[in-house]
């Protein structure tokens, strides 16, 4: 089975429908990244926490989680996070540091 929603790794265009797994600060974040200035690091940080969250590169056609989609596994993944929302966007935070610190050598 193949599903047009499913992708290697978390898409980035799946962003904007993550507002409502969380609460207000979750929201903020969401259409703060929803937004065509974001800058581009803050956007990629999303898609990292998405993917250590999900497992994105243990997914492969034949699982479950690829038959429903990136989409829906990313609002799944999300909303079941044991942790509070404080601590989802701690994650987020580490994340976006990593992603700027490898940009940062990159560019040297």
């Amino acid at each position: 089975m193949f599903n047009t929603d499913t992708e290697m790794l978390f898409p980035m265009r799946v962003i904007p429908t993550l507002g409502n797994a969380r609460g207000p600060e979750w929201q903020k974040l969401i259409d703060h990244l929803s937004e065509d200035q974001t800058d581009d690091s803050e956007k990629i940080a999303m898609t990292a926490l998405v993917v250590k969250l999900a497992g994105c590169a243990g997914c492969n056609t034949d699982s479950f989680r690829a038959m429903k989609g990136c989409t829906q596994c990313a609002h799944l993944i999300v909303k079941r996070f044991k942790g509070n929302d404080a601590e989802l966007m701690r994650n987020y935070q580490d994340c976006h540091k990593e992603v700027t610190l490898y940009l940062s050598k990159r560019d040297q």
